[in-house]
């Protein structure tokens, strides 16, 4: 067997007034496990998509060797004929339909264009074994965690065959212990001879599980590592951003006021099961100038707190009170709360946070078209002074302000979703996970605009899956569990651990 199983050489990929990658190089040896690390916009996932023929052949330059034989993918059903499986940071799986179908969808185990749905089934378990899922290749797809999808995904991948499996940012929407499952699962296909290559930005997920680093930095190779006891997070960082980045989270002029945001005794019930009450009787508090933490596993109610607060969004038979600078505010959809001077930037920028069709002006200015127009009529000299403005100040890579909004990178988008509510300059900013998918790089950007709106007098809150992230920027931290705040801390007594202690002290409780 060759050393590599995988060379792509001098790939030059152009888009409309952009070289997204330059003459990149990238070599995989058999079996290993190799990270491709970067920040966002460097061309991990366009390379990823050049490989597996998404941007077919004569769409860009250079050659794809895999297994000995130079390739030329018309489209990404050439690619999967050979081997070769990608699983994308957006799941590519249709919710209605069950496990076994989803599976072997476009895959199908038919003869004369009959199905065998007996075979189909037998032969997903087979694959739901090999991946450790337990469930029913008859569940649907809707009816099971992101996590689990994941694991699906792998198993679509092992039905075809797959020799090299491409993973762009698996763990970015999982939780701490489902990212731990599927990186051992990675470990374990690796031992039965399968190829990765995996795209993260979760810099300690790749040293624990690679053997091979390349990193890329605005469209070209820069260097390639071999795993060993110097390769540390710093090391790669370097490597990225082309500097030593001394600390992850900027400094801030810390200038706190008396309290400006209230929740009191709120209370949400789930809109679809009756009787299931979702946030108990939860209290916080946050001052002019502050940063607010709230932390907790995934399902704690963080993101199902935020909704309801921000125009009712979310829930049903709310009660409670919600107060602005002492007086209360009668919420009843999400534009009375945006008239009210609250913003709340949610978790999926992708499918509710922007128009991924439209473009970077459209969609910073959709929050609060009555500022632009009069009479009606917007005024589209002012529409473009503002978004030129904005993207400016926070620094948005694009070709213009008139760029699709898709094409942009996870970073350049997460800040267009912030610039759309700083144009609605609110008083009460709610961050849910405000630096989910994207580097190093472009996180201590946000981190910056997020400590300008504090010193600004904003106050803001962090909803984070991230503790290092909730510790490295919050003066206050709530802690939820289970619908409920289960502990407050302050910058000084916060940790990883303090933080455990007050969610494993409410289970107790609760049992």
């Amino acid at each position: 067997m060759a050393e590599f199983i995988l060379e792509m050489r001098n790939i030059t990929k152009l888009f409309p007034g952009v070289k997204a990658l330059d003459n990149v190089n990238l070599k995989v040896k058999s079996g290993e496990i190799h990270a491709l690390v970067g920040e966002n916009g460097a061309g991990k996932s366009t390379l990823m998509s050049v490989l597996s023929g998404i941007y077919p052949y004569g769409s860009y330059s250079g050659d794809i060797i895999f297994e000995g034989n130079v390739c030329s993918f018309k489209d990404i059903k050439d690619s999967e004929k050979i081997g070769i499986a990608i699983i994308h940071q957006e799941l590519a799986l249709i919710p209605y339909l069950s496990i076994g179908e989803n599976i072997f969808l476009g895959n199908e185990r038919a003869k004369n264009g009959i199905i065998n749905w007996n075979t189909t089934h037998i032969k997903a378990t087979e694959y739901l074994n090999r991946v450790g899922l337990k469930e029913s290749s008859q569940t649907l797809i809707k009816d099971i965690g992101v996590g689990k999808q994941q694991l699906v995904e792998i198993a679509k991948a092992l039905a075809k065959d797959v020799k090299l499996l491409i993973l762009d940012e698996p763990t970015a929407a999982l939780n701490e212990e489902d990212s731990d499952n599927l990186l051992g699962l990675i470990l374990e296909l690796k031992k039965h001879g399968i190829t990765s290559i995996i795209i993260s930005h979760k810099l300690n997920e790749v040293i624990k599980v690679a053997d091979t680093i390349t990193v890329l930095r605005d469209g070209a190779t820069i260097e390639t590592m071999v795993k060993d006891a110097t390769v540390s997070e710093d090391r790669i960082i370097k490597g990225m951003v082309g500097r030593d980045l001394v600390n992850r989270f900027p400094k801030r002029e810390v200038s706190i006021g008396e309290i400006y945001f209230e929740i009191n005794d709120w209370n949400v019930f789930d809109p679809v099961v009756d009787g299931k009450k979702i946030i108990k009787n939860v209290n916080l508090k946050v001052h002019r100038g502050e940063v607010v933490g709230i932390s907790g596993l995934m399902g704690s109610g963080r993101t199902e707190l935020a909704m309801s607060v921000f125009g009712r969004a979310y829930g049903k038979h709310i009660t409670g009170k919600v107060k602005k600078d002492g007086k209360e505010l009668l919420l009843k959809n999400v534009r009375q709360a945006i008239e009210n001077g609250l913003a709340y930037v949610t978790e999926d920028r992708k499918t509710a946070g922007l128009v991924l069709i439209d473009n970077i002006k459209k969609n910073i200015s959709i929050a609060k078209l009555t500022k632009l127009s009069k009479n009606q009529i917007i005024d589209e000299n002012k529409e473009i002074q503002v978004a030129e403005e904005l993207r400016r100040k926070l620094n948005i890579k694009s070709s213009s302000i008139l760029q699709r909004t898709g094409n942009l990178s996870g970073g350049n988008q997460q800040k267009v979703v912030l610039s759309k509510w700083i144009f609605t300059d609110p008083d009460v900013l709610i961050l849910d996970e405000p630096t989910r998918g994207i580097d190093v790089g472009a996180k201590y950007e946000i981190y910056t605009i997020i400590n300008k709106l504090a010193e600004e007098g904003k106050s803001i809150i962090i909803i984070s899956s991230e503790l290092p992230e909730i510790l490295g920027m919050c003066d206050r931290i709530y802690v939820m569990n289970e619908g409920r705040i289960v502990g407050e801390l302050d910058q000084k007594n916060a940790s990883q651990e303090s933080i455990m202690k007050c969610i494993m002290q409410s289970n107790r409780e609760v049992v």
